[in-house]
């Protein structure tokens, strides 16, 4: 569907590298930052997220480092995205460089819930049961979502099969009416 991307600014590198224990140097950023760049993924199906990651990783040119599968394993809190860091070239004026970067693909449900719980919850130290439950079912209902969609597509793609238009062009009543072979 469309495509997210962001660059870690000076200050949140400074600040994570602090947070973690570690100077703030450039060796340190490389061994110990994992999203500098980070890009999000924003798929129709779920389906799709898994072939998009596989075709990634195909490349050449890209190392995969970390797979973290949050759709088949969810958080606790309901988060739901496939999250992969992988090293990618860089070409600079005069050499090529590997950097790692993290890549989450999700689909538009999952963007959805995450988007809309970062904004109600995140960093706000929040630590209330009731609004951790309803958001977590928010969660829940999202990927049914997803799942039914995912089931309306395929119905959606046996009924295009060669076989399913056979078998229309067969089909001489319906409920409201009656057909001619050429409907």
């Amino acid at each position: 569907e469309y495509i997210k991307s962001r660059i870690k600014t000076p200050e949140s590198i400074v600040k994570k590298l602090k947070s973690d224990g570690y100077e703030s140097t450039i060796e340190n950023m490389r061994n110990y930052i994992n999203d500098i760049a980070g890009i999000r993924i924003i798929c129709s199906f779920r389906e799709d997220i898994y072939f998009l990651a596989d075709c990634l990783l195909e490349q050449d040119d890209i190392t995969l480092i970390q797979r973290k599968d949050y759709i088949e394993n969810p958080k606790e809190n309901g988060y739901r995205s496939l999250h992969l860091i992988v090293e990618v070239p860089i070409f600079l004026e005069h050499k090529k460089k590997m950097m790692k970067v993290e890549v989450q693909l999700r689909t538009i449900a999952m963007d959805f819930w995450a988007s809309l719980e970062h904004k109600l919850k995140y960093k706000k130290d929040i630590a209330f049961d009731q609004l951790t439950a309803d958001l977590k079912k928010c969660a829940d209902e999202s990927a049914a979502l997803d799942l039914k969609m995912d089931a309306i597509r395929k119905e959606i793609e046996v009924l295009k099969a060669p076989e399913a238009k056979a078998i229309g062009r067969e089909v001489k009543h319906l409920p409201g009416g009656i057909l001619n072979e050429n409907q």
